[in-house]
């Protein structure tokens, strides 16, 4: 039995121009919602990741009080649960699934709050990576509707040396004999462990592995850390799912829609939530100069950055105390005010 529930958007009209027929918007929640509606923390995944991933955080002494706090995580289209190139109708298979932008995952997320839950404010939404791209979406599309917003990791748009990443990233995985002209045909073993490598590099800072950090994560050695981490991470999924997200991740900019027409400085100005923006210091593809630039652009935001060696992974951090310490605080200082 699954731990979660579905949402039926139905036919999903996207902002490519096609429809995605069927939708599905998978969910979990945790904690009681208040009489009044006014406790909802909205908590998107993260590249490659489920709720089952990410709901470590949540608990009496995490990150995320579900005693206080009613969070929904609610599942990014592409991860495998909501719909995706693995689940998703026979006519969009095979290399013809169509461009999902992150404007399609919060249009299925607010319908989600609206109609099951009777929610048109949220309390906070929190997010990392592209979960924190998918808040800074909700902050600048319905920026009435968002009271608190907490984006760790991540930009507001993806920004030239990230796409070289993600272009390398894509390489690596594509580069699998399975990979037939836009479609995975079988599982490509191969291409996920090179993805898992490449990633590796990318997600952890230098001084990681200069110090060896990797030891956090119960490993003696990098290349334990690469195989047993990395490389497993990404053959539990399926790999044309993981392309749709890079997919995404490629096209995320919060201006690139009718509202703003590519006019990011307007989206940003349009960001009326008190923020938090808590970039990695030494994240190597969010940098910490980008965000703080986007920072400077929003009218109540801070600029927090994690002094952490830990990269990226700053922002997820289940393996560092100290880290995760810092966005409690972010977190506890938000809901505070």
């Amino acid at each position: 039995m699954s731990d979660y529930e579905l949402f039926e958007v139905g036919d999903l009209a996207l902002q490519c121009g096609k429809t995605l027929p069927e939708a599905i918007l998978a969910y979990k929640t945790y904690g009681q919602l208040a009489p009044d509606r006014s406790n909802l923390i909205l908590y998107p995944t993260s590249y490659g990741a489920q709720h089952f991933d990410t709901e470590w955080l949540i608990g009496p002494d995490r990150v995320l009080d579900p005693d206080k706090w009613f969070i929904v995580i609610p599942n990014m289209f592409t991860n495998g649960l909501s719909t995706s190139p693995s689940n998703c109708v026979e006519e969009y298979r095979f290399g013809n699934w169509p461009e999902i932008t992150h404007v399609d995952n919060v249009a299925a997320q607010r319908r989600l709050l609206h109609e099951v839950f009777a929610v048109e404010h949220i309390a906070l939404i929190y997010g990392w990576s592209m979960g924190a791209q998918q808040a800074l979406h909700w902050g600048a599309l319905y920026p009435d509707e968002v009271e608190r917003l907490c984006a760790v990791c991540s930009s507001a748009k993806t920004s030239p040396h990230n796409l070289v990443f993600i272009e390398g990233v894509k390489a690596a995985l594509t580069g699998d004999a399975a990979w037939r002209d836009g479609w995975f045909e079988g599982k490509p073993e191969r291409g996920l462990r090179a993805m898992g490598r490449v990633y590796a590099g990318w997600a952890m800072s230098q001084a990681f592995y200069r110090d060896g950090l990797y030891e956090h994560f119960g490993v003696s050695t990098i290349e334990d850390f690469i195989v047993q981490f990395w490389e497993a991470n990404f053959l539990r999924r399926d790999a044309n799912d993981l392309l749709a997200q890079l997919q995404i991740w490629a096209r995320s900019d919060i201006s690139a829609n009718q509202t703003y027409s590519h006019d990011l400085p307007a989206a940003l100005a349009a960001i009326r939530a008190r923020a938090i923006v808590m970039p990695g210091r030494t994240d190597l593809y969010f940098t910490a100069e980008d965000s703080e630039a986007e920072t400077a652009m929003m009218p109540n935001a801070e600029y927090r950055p994690i002094e952490s060696k830990f990269g990226h992974r700053a922002g997820n951090p289940t393996h560092c105390k100290q880290d995760e310490a810092v966005l409690r605080k972010a977190v506890q200082d938000l809901l505070a005010r």
